[in-house]
């Protein structure tokens, strides 16, 4: 869980920016520091993953594959992307660097949510 709440308050920064609650140069901040857990979180959902000797042949299991490996491809695109925004500070951001983040936003959402859903749901069996 620990990835997760890192992701929600990363997230959390992104609509404070949006709002105009704080300036862009602290939210990248805060999302960048907020990378090693984010990163560790999706490292123990990996390897609690394959202790539990997952059903491979389960549908659900292997939906839950997928979305972690969306979500590894999103977080490597997510930290080029927070590094390219740093460099855009004290500079207005374009349309397409706030359409990336927030689709950025959007997959780490639902991959984690997923994800989290995908394996409560097969601990219940």
């Amino acid at each position: 869980m620990l990835g997760f709440g890192a992701v929600l308050v990363a997230d959390y920064y992104a609509l404070l920016f949006l709002t105009g609650r704080c300036t862009l140069r602290d939210a990248l901040t805060t999302t960048g520091r907020l990378h090693a857990p984010i990163w560790a979180g999706l490292v123990g959902l990996v390897a609690s993953g394959a202790l539990l000797h997952p059903d491979l042949g389960s549908v659900l299991t292997r939906v839950k594959l997928g979305l972690v490996l969306a979500l590894t491809l999103n977080g490597l695109q997510a930290g080029v992307l927070n590094r390219r925004m740093r460099d855009k500070t004290g500079t207005p951001l374009t349309g397409r660097l706030l359409a990336r983040g927030a689709g950025t936003a959007l997959v780490s959402q639902v991959c984690w949510w997923g994800a989290v859903l995908i394996g409560f749901r097969n601990s219940q069996r």
